[in-house]
């Protein structure tokens, strides 16, 4: 049964008992204690928390998930998997634990003929919490298990929390015996090899505290209302019923690995080196692809970091295993024609996800070779101190800043005859985890700051008037202060004030949030923020400025007019410079954020480079002309389906409702998901001047601009900077550009003749120090401290116009500077010294530590630089030394 058909017949199954299927929520949400989606509850989390009135009573979904919390052991064993699909079903307050046992019995065991997965239920075994005897009851009753094949488990294995105080309760996990060629009797307390988790039911009934029951410690309470969360592994289940021996054989990962062959020259299950390697690209390649599908784009830190090094790690695999030439587009274009029957944006979005991944690849293969040359360095610097060991804090900064992985360094340097400090090394990494997992263990308990605010989610979503008016009549619901309800705040201080309705837009989407006045007798408030909770309450940020505001006081609700309408122009202008970038650089420049504010707007979106003059021109052109057409601007709510299908822009890793609002904005030249504020008309907009563009990461690029009066009041004051220069140059302003070139020109030659005295001045001083050279042995040695401020490379030309003066009598020149407190060096060795075993790099050694510096080259010439340059005659003295030593 091949693995689309087994999400179906999940999917089927649940929606024939009641339930509503939801689509996969994105790997992307905003969620502070994950950086991915790693379960199938997650987007179910605030219906848990009781955060949201749950839409449905009993729901079913098939979860993308991506878990990179072992990355490095990743294709090590068969049992790691970072991105894997995670089957549902969810009861908020509906069945509880029979019911979830019936439904789940159903589907294992009923044959593939009635539409189930046709498991022998001779096979099955089930665990349940060690204080649960109902669960284990009702295994015996409903589905007629064995008792001998039901067992127990401490919380360990068999409980279930969030980590942090709130929802939790006692799981039961249905496991597949596989027989005895898989290992030994007893079912899964005694080996989960042979016995396989499938299915893990999770019943929903206890609040824990601070200490979790997972280890032993007792619930602080009952919830009110009793759910089921289950989850069963898409791909352990696609493994059994296709009768292989792993998920890597499985429909969907197997044939990668086949064109990883291809490429490679290399067989799968020949040496356990190699398919390690081969499975590493069979799971990267396709949590990669699902990665950049919802928005992340390589980067140096969280997600972005995430995915940066599953890229890298399959090119390193490739590499590995032989791969010659670039291997990403063609295992993207085998996970798209795998995945996209179930995750169609697979195919429609593949030329960017292609780019985005062949981009990654380009620049990591220009960096292994970086750090292919920085490795050569590190070894020739310990065997130059007759060392046999590359220290672990090498390995690490090899592996940190250059994403060179460890194995691929012990590779490299048993090749050279050398070890590594793997547990200096690894205690480096350590070190590293700890402060991540510190990091994220301090952002936990962030839904423990939404209580206060429950009870006012649960009573209803605030109403929002303000695209309809901008003043509006309300009552106050609560006012909250440091995180606590307060009746009543009085004038001079901050408080958050909840009303039941407001005109004023609270920051979402790239817009930031209105400013305004809360008003009645006697009482002003400024409004400084609005923010929502639950995506449904408004919550006003304010301070009292004049009276005192009471819970249940009318009042007036005013959005600030002015800044209402510069916040409307930069909302639309988004609209604007994002229809005139795919219209100038085509489908693939796709949003990857923005923000914008009164006269002010970014834009955050994928590319690969820097845009050209041309193109910065031409969007800003483009968007000025749809600016002048005067467009009508028509908003709309309709179903996600129908707003997808009429070709409407969303933007990635946004969880959108069943409905949702379109911003049209002329026809086909703009239509986005939208929930922002926006002027009626395009002309209303005004002026939109584009300030440039720049890299914010790997892949992607910010346009930022003005709109509106910000856009006069810059182009004004630009045009006053112009006439400025003219009076200065004494041309008229058209003529500028002419004669800023010619000047430019004039100082470039200046430049050129300047750099040819210098180094004549330079060179002038190589006759004397061939004069001062020692001889030592059969050998010229000129150990010198160069003239002060000469840089790197004339210094190179001196010492190589140095040795050329020695003819074919064996000669070492080793000059070091000191140029803006740096110690620049070179080390040039004849062929004649070289055939007496003296070689440029190896030198290095011997003075480098004095100076704090390192460096390398080939033998005939190395150079480098350091830090001390007070290092300089000690260095000198130990170089000298050195050249004796060998000589003799």
């Amino acid at each position: 049964m091949q693995t689309h058909e087994i999400r179906r017949r999940f999917l089927d199954h649940f929606v024939r008992a009641g339930h509503t299927e939801v689509p996969s929520a994105s790997l992307i949400l905003a969620d502070p204690n994950l950086l991915f989606v790693n379960a199938g509850m997650v987007q179910f989390k605030p219906y848990f928390l009781g955060q949201e009135a749950p839409p449905y009573s009993r729901a079913t979904s098939v979860q993308k998930c991506v878990r990179t919390g072992d990355i490095d052991e990743v294709g090590v064993t068969t049992r790691h998997n970072t991105f894997f699909q995670m089957a549902g079903n969810f009861s908020f307050g509906d069945y509880f634990k029979e019911g979830a046992i019936t439904l789940a019995w159903e589907l294992i065991s009923k044959s593939q003929e009635e539409g189930g997965f046709g498991f022998d239920p001779e096979r099955i075994w089930v665990t349940a919490y060690e204080s649960d005897p109902e669960a284990a009851e009702i295994w015996h009753r409903v589905a007629g298990i064995p008792k001998e094949r039901i067992q127990f488990r401490d919380g360990k294995d068999n409980y279930w929390d969030m980590g942090v105080p709130g929802p939790g309760g006692p799981c039961s996990e249905i496991y597949y015996d596989r027989g005895p060629a898989y290992g030994k009797e007893g079912g899964p307390v005694a080996d989960e090899d042979r016995y396989l988790e499938i299915w893990n039911l999770v019943f929903m009934q206890d609040i824990r505290g601070e200490l979790s029951p997972k280890l032993g410690h007792p619930p602080v309470g009952s919830l009110p209302r009793k759910n089921i969360d289950t989850g069963m592994g898409v791909e352990r289940v696609a493994m059994l019923l296709q009768g292989v021996e792993n998920v890597y054989e499985t429909d969907l990962l197997r044939p990668i690995i086949d064109k990883a062959e291809e490429l490679t020259g290399r067989s799968y299950g020949v040496e356990h080196a190699d398919d390690v390697r081969f499975r590493v690209i069979a799971d990267h390649v396709r949590s990669s692809a699902m990665l950049i599908a919802d928005g992340v784009n390589p980067g140096n830190d969280g997600r972005g970091y995430v995915l940066r090094r599953l890229l890298r790690r399959i090119v390193r695999s490739a590499r590995l295993l032989g791969a010659e030439k670039p291997v990403m587009a063609e295992l993207m274009k085998v996970v798209s024609g795998l995945m996209s029957p179930s995750y169609p944006e697979l195919a429609t979005d593949f030329a960017r996800i292609e780019t985005v991944a062949v981009g990654e690849e380009t620049a990591f293969l220009k960096t292994l070779n970086t750090g292919e040359t920085l490795f050569d360095n590190a070894a020739t610097a310990v065997k130059s101190k007759g060392g046999k060991q590359i220290a672990g804090s090498d390995a690490f900064a090899l592996h940190d800043t250059y994403g060179f992985p460890i194995d691929l360094t012990l590779e490299m340097a048993a090749e050279a005859g050398l070890s590594v400090d793997e547990e200096g090394f690894r205690s480096l990494m350590a070190e590293q985890r700890k402060r991540a997992k510190d990091d994220a263990q301090a952002r936990k308990h962030a839904h423990a700051d939404l209580t206060v605010y429950k009870e006012l989610v649960d009573r209803g979503a605030t109403e929002f008037t303000g695209f309809d008016e901008l003043t509006s009549e309300a009552k106050v619901l609560a006012l909250i202060a440091d995180g606590v309800r307060v009746p009543a705040a009085q004038a001079g201080h901050d408080v958050e004030v909840i009303l039941d309705r407001s005109p004023l837009y609270a920051e979402a989407g790239g817009q930031i949030a209105d400013r305004g006045t809360i008003t009645a007798s006697g009482l002003k408030l400024r409004i400084n923020d609005v923010q929502k909770i639950a995506k449904k309450l408004w919550v006003h940020k304010a301070t009292v400025e004049q009276g005192q505001i009471t819970e249940g006081d009318v009042v007036l609700a005013q959005a600030d007019p002015a800044w209402r309408k510069g916040a409307t122009q930069g909302h639309s202008g988004t609209h604007m410079v994002h229809a005139a970038l795919r219209q100038v650089l085509g489908p693939n420049a796709v949003q990857a954020g923005s923000l914008n504010k009164p006269g002010y707007l970014r834009f955050d979106f994928n590319w690969q480079g820097a845009l050209t003059d041309q193109q910065k021109a031409d969007i800003e052109a483009v968007s000025n002309d749809a600016v002048g057409a005067n467009f009508p601007v028509n908003t709309f709510v309709t179903d996600l389906p129908n707003a997808k299908k009429m070709g409407a822009m969303a933007l990635f890793g946004e969880n959108y409702g069943d409905e949702v609002r379109v911003v049209e904005i002329g026809g086909p030249f703009s239509m986005e998901l939208c929930g922002g504020t926006h002027v009626e008309h395009s002309s209303q907009i005004g002026p939109i001047t584009v300030l440039g563009e720049s890299s914010i990461g790997s892949g992607v690029r910010r346009v930022e601009a003005f709109v509106g009066l910000d856009s006069y009041k810059y182009l004004a004051k630009e045009r006053a900077l112009l006439a400025g220069v003219a009076s200065s140059l004494k041309v008229p302003s058209e003529e500028v550009p002419g004669r800023v070139e010619q000047l430019v020109e004039r100082l470039k030659v200046a430049e050129k003749e300047l750099e040819r005295t210098k180094i004549a001045a330079v060179l002038s001083s190589a006759g004397t120090f061939v004069e001062q050279a020692e001889r030592i042995g059969s050998l010229l040695l000129v150990a010198a401290a160069a003239p002060e401020g000469v840089a790197a490379g004339d210094l190179r030309t001196l010492a190589t116009d140095i040795r050329g003066r020695f003819g074919s009598d064996p000669a070492v020149v080793v000059l070091l500077g000191n140029t803006d407190g740096k110690a620049p060096f070179v080390v040039s060795v004849n062929k004649a010294a070289q055939d007496l075993g003296i070689k440029a790099g190896d030198l290095v050694g011997s003075f480098g530590p004095s100076i704090a510096g390192r460096g390398g080259g080939k033998p005939e010439m190395a150079q480098g630089s350091g830090s001390d340059p007070s290092g300089i005659p000690a260095g000198l003295a130990a170089v000298r030394a050195r050249v004796a030593e060998l000589a003799g």
